[in-house]
């Protein structure tokens, strides 16, 4: 059997509380998804520029979740062209691209300020 007693008042556990959901996650992300779309677009392999100025972003929310989602708009042949630079691919004559990883070291430093904002607003909350 298991019991809880409580003495007092929870009003500045919930104010608190009322304070952090209040935080505007989606202003956060988007201001770390421009940052993002830029990073990924100055560190894209150019060619003929098309990828690297085909970066964008979303903000997507609901259900108690929300997500930043980076988006790449050049398709070839139904292929993002994007995750061809990322990871390599076989052409037509039987040869193949290396990959060259450009889009974790861009976007790494794009994470570790979105743990860090976050941080600090639910610390400051």
């Amino acid at each position: 059997m298991f019991s809880l007693t409580s003495k007092g008042s929870f009003s500045k556990t919930e104010a608190s509380l009322r304070k952090m959901a209040a935080i505007n996650f989606a202003r956060i992300l988007d201001s770390a998804g421009k940052a993002g779309q830029d990073a990924l677009a100055r560190a894209t392999p150019v060619d003929t520029g098309l990828v690297a100025s085909s970066w964008t972003y979303t903000v997507e929310g609901g259900n108690g979740v929300i997500r930043l989602i980076w988006h790449n708009t050049d398709i070839e042949s139904g292929f993002p062209v994007a995750i061809m630079l990322q990871f390599g691919y076989a052409t037509g004559t039987g040869g193949y691209v290396q990959g060259r990883d450009y889009i974790n070291p861009a976007i790494e430093p794009i994470f570790i300020k979105i743990q860090a904002d976050v941080w600090k607003a639910v610390t400051s909350a």
